[in-house]
C-alpha cells in the first residue's frame, strides 16, 4: 500500500467515526382526533408540514452508549436510556446484532415540548446517523419500520417535505407542494405534555360522539396549489381546545398574531408552540416584531416550509 492509499483509508476511517445528521421540525396543519382507541391511541388524519427550524444529531464511536444535548432549554432533555435517539440507536444494534456503543450528541433548536416533534426529529436524526456509522444499509421500509415502533410522529421527521399520517399518525402518504409557505412560530414559556393534552381531549369529549377522522380535501389542494390564502382557511386542530384548556394563556399569543395580520393562527400539535401563517417573509417579520413586543410568548421563530426530512450532514 502506497502512502497515498494509506493516507486515504485513514481519511475514511476517520469520517466514518463521526455522522451527522440534521432534522426539522413540523407543523400540523390539520390534525383531525378521533375517538380513544382500545390500545390508549386515537386514530389520527394528521397533515404535516416540515419546517426550517432543526435539530443536529451527531453519532461518535465510543466504549458506551451515551448521550449529550446543548441549546435551548437543553436541561429539559432526558439523557438516559428514555430519549428517542438513544432508543432509535438501541433498536438498530439489536436488529443487526451490533453493540450500540455510540456518543449521542443532540444540538437542539426546535423547541422542546413544543408540540413540534423536537423529540420524534431526535429519534429520526439518531436512527439515520447510526445506519451511516455502522453500514447497516437498512432499506428505507425498514427505518420507518423502526421510526413506527419509537413513535407516532417519528416516521415523519424521517420523511419531512408534507404528508398526511394516519392511523395513529405513523402510515404516511406524501403529499404535493406548490410553493413555500411562511411561518412565525411562538414560544411558550412552559411545555404541555402530548399525553397530558391528549388525555384532556378525551376528558372534554366524554359522551361526545366523535367522528372519524379525514383529512380535508380543501387543505390538500391548497397545499398542492401552494396557495396561502385558502391553506389559512382550511387549517384545524382537534387538540386545540384540549391545549387551551391546560394552558389558557396561549389565547392571548393567538389572539396577538391574528391582530398583527397572521392569515391564520393555531396550536402546533399537541402545542404549546403557537403557529402563524402569513402571506410573505415581510408580513412574518411583521407578526414576528408583534408576537416579541406583545408580551404573551417566550421567544418568537420565523422560517417556512416545506423542509427536507433527515438528512446526512
Amino acid at each position: 500500500m502506497t502512502q497515498t492509499e494509506r493516507e486515504r483509508e485513514t481519511e475514511t476511517e476517520t469520517h466514518t467515526q463521526t455522522v451527522t445528521v440534521r432534522v426539522p421540525a413540523k407543523v400540523n396543519v390539520q390534525l383531525a382526533v378521533g375517538a380513544a382507541r382500545p390500545d390508549g391511541f386515537h386514530d389520527l388524519a394528521n397533515v404535516f408540514l416540515a419546517v426550517g427550524l432543526y435539530d443536529e444529531v451527531t453519532v461518535t464511536a465510543a466504549d458506551e452508549l451515551r448521550i449529550t444535548c446543548e441549546g435551548p432549554d437543553a436541561d429539559q432533555v432526558p439523557l438516559d436510556r428514555t430519549n428517542l435517539a438513544a432508543r432509535a440507536a438501541l433498536e438498530l444494534a439489536r436488529r443487526y446484532g451490533i453493540d450500540p456503543a455510540v456518543h449521542l450528541h443532540i444540538a437542539k433548536d426546535i423547541p422542546v415540548a413544543g408540540g413540534m416533534a423536537g423529540g420524534s426529529a431526535d429519534g429520526a436524526g439518531a436512527l439515520l446517523a447510526c445506519d451511516a456509522l455502522w453500514g447497516t444499509n437498512a432499506s428505507r421500509e425498514e427505518l420507518l419500520d423502526i421510526c413506527a415502533e419509537l413513535g407516532s410522529d417519528v416516521p415523519f421527521s424521517l420523511v419531512g417535505g408534507a404528508a398526511l399520517g394516519v392511523g395513529r399518525g405513523e402510515q404516511l402518504r406524501t403529499l404535493e407542494v406548490g410553493g413555500t409557505f411562511h411561518w412565525v412560530f411562538a414560544i411558550a414559556e412552559r411545555g404541555l405534555s402530548t399525553p397530558a393534552v391528549f388525555r384532556e381531549f378525551d376528558r372534554m369529549n366524554d359522551g361526545v360522539r366523535i367522528p372519524e377522522p379525514v383529512a380535508s380535501q380543501a387543505l390538500l389542494d391548497a397545499l398542492a396549489k401552494g396557495d396561502a390564502g385558502a391553506l389559512a382557511g382550511a387549517v384545524s386542530n382537534d387538540l386545540q381546545p384540549a391545549a387551551l384548556s391546560l394552558f389558557p394563556a396561549l389565547a392571548d399569543t393567538l389572539a396577538a398574531g391574528r391582530a398583527a395580520g397572521a392569515l391564520a393562527a393555531l396550536v402546533s400539535g399537541s402545542g404549546p408552540t403557537t403557529a402563524f401563517l402569513t402571506p410573505d417573509v415581510e408580513s412574518a417579520r411583521t407578526v414576528a416584531d408583534a408576537l416579541r413586543a406583545s408580551g404573551t410568548c417566550r421567544a418568537v421563530r420565523v422560517t417556512d416550509g416545506p423542509a427536507s426530512g433527515a438528512t446526512v450532514l
